[in-house]
């Protein structure tokens, strides 16, 4: 008997275990969910909005390896960042501190950052410790780096020293453009074009890892957009949307950072006007009213992928079924993790719809309108290869530091751009944890506001 009580229990144990692992969602992903959306201005509540619906937003990492060996006009790096030394056990023990509290503050399963100065100035051990620093307060860590790394770099980072997996995965946004300078093998680019080989190059790196050690990966391609190269993006995306990136995202530059690197008139580029060269390189209109990411003035996407040589959306905003598709997805997917094996996520998709029947022929409509816009015999023939378009806008230090002066003190605003300022930053979807004081910081107030002093303080901390 006391066999198969243990045996009963051990059952049990395993039941419970597969129940929460399936659990369509975390209890504590819902209590984010509820506060975020608690905590966003009106005039972003809307049944568009992705942040308190569907995620709690992103995260980054700040003052753990500020240094980058790049010369980029513009930089949003302040003066200081290249007098801090790469320290592994600072970077390490600050993102741990600052990931732990962001774990408490938005729950588990949400996305980071691992960002600061070049990531791959870090050494690989130092790399993946602070990737493993990410993953164990569960986090989704992405690398942002310029790419110029080699491949035994990135085996070194992804494998143990035995040769076996240190990750299953790896999430990279490179950044390629024009404007940064000291690239090996060209140290000065031309134009946009002459760049194409390293982008792929780039993608070329991981499909060898995921071929040659079964290591899976995530790429994102950034690209700071100014008058000099906004004309070539359509090229850009045509050649490099091909290369293995699952991600573009276009960022109009804003006077913020060092300005002794501002060489043009940021002011000069509307966001229409970048968003047009983006479709112009898709092949037609993006959708990006039908999922909204905090403040529209801030951020733009178009979620879709290439079938063959076209660029397909996956939804259309201007069609009313697919708006309803979206308040059935907000509904029955709100705050599930899909980012896990395969059977789980399967389960934990199972017991959702299970829980919102009504979502099934919902979900069924759109996929044969998603059809009939690709063309089946197209999606037969090609295959769907998704790519996410997006369109990212910093806003100039000056007026940041103003709006969030005023937001410190209470003060009320007058002039029109500092409102507009302080109405973004209150949307902010991607923020830095400042667990000494208890908060999270947006982005753009980072950059401006705190950055410089931060950068100062380690320079005299970490120096060269």
């Amino acid at each position: 008997m006391p066999a198969l009580t243990r045996l009963a229990h051990r059952a049990a144990s395993a039941i419970r275990a597969l129940e929460r692992v399936t659990r369509p969602q975390d209890p504590e992903v819902a209590a984010a969910l509820r506060q975020r959306w608690a905590e966003l201005p009106p005039h972003v509540k809307h049944r568009s909005q992705t942040i308190g619906q569907r995620i709690a937003g992103c995260e980054g990492t700040h003052g753990v390896f500020p240094k980058c060996d790049f010369a980029c006009t513009p930089c949003y790096h302040s003066r200081d960042a290249n007098k801090v030394r790469i320290d592994g056990e600072h970077t390490v023990s600050e993102i741990g501190r600052q990931m732990e509290f962001t774990r408490r503050v938005r729950g588990p399963g949400q996305y980071a950052q691992l960002i600061g100065g070049e990531v791959s100035l870090l050494g690989p051990d130092d790399h993946a410790a602070a990737l493993g620093a990410m993953l164990e307060h569960e986090r989704k860590p992405m690398s942002f780096t310029h790419g110029d790394f080699d491949y035994d770099y990135l085996r070194r980072l992804a494998l143990n020293p035995d040769g076996s997996r240190r990750f299953d995965a790896l999430a990279f946004a490179a950044h390629f453009d024009s404007l940064m300078f000291g690239r090996r093998g060209i140290p000065l680019p031309a134009d946009e074009r002459s760049l194409n080989p390293f982008r792929a190059h780039f993608c070329a790196m991981f499909a060898r890892l995921r071929r040659e050690h079964g290591v899976k990966s995530h790429l994102a391609h950034n690209y700071t957009v100014t008058p000099r190269n906004v004309a070539q993006i359509p090229e850009v995306l045509r050649t490099a949307g091909r290369f293995g990136f699952h991600m573009f995202s276009f960022q109009p530059a804003a006077f913020v950072g060092n300005e002794r690197r501002w060489k043009d008139d940021y002011g000069a580029l509307s966001a229409d006007a970048v968003w047009s060269r983006i479709e112009a390189g898709a092949g037609g209109r993006l959708p990006y009213r039908l999922f909204q990411t905090g403040d529209e003035r801030c951020n733009r996407a178009a979620y879709g992928g290439w079938v063959g040589s076209r660029w397909v959306a996956l939804a259309d905003d201007r069609d009313p079924r697919d708006l309803r598709m979206r308040s059935a997805l907000f509904g029955t997917l709100r705050g599930i993790d899909l980012a896990a094996p395969p059977a789980v996520a399967a389960a934990r998709l199972t017991r959702a719809f299970a829980r919102r029947p009504s979502s099934v022929p919902i979900a069924l409509g759109w996929s044969v309108r998603f059809a009939r816009r690709a063309g089946l015999r197209e999606l037969i023939r090609h295959g769907f290869a998704p790519v996410t378009l997006v369109m990212h806008r910093f806003m100039d230090a000056a007026d940041v530091g103003e709006a969030w002066d005023a937001m410190e003190n209470g003060d009320e605003i007058s002039d029109e751009r500092i409102r507009e300022t302080r109405e973004r930053l209150e949307a902010c979807s991607y923020h830095f944890s400042h667990p000494e004081t208890g908060r999270l910081i947006p982005a753009c107030a980072q950059h401006a506001v705190f950055d410089p002093e931060e950068n100062a303080r380690l320079a005299r901390e970490l120096p060269l």
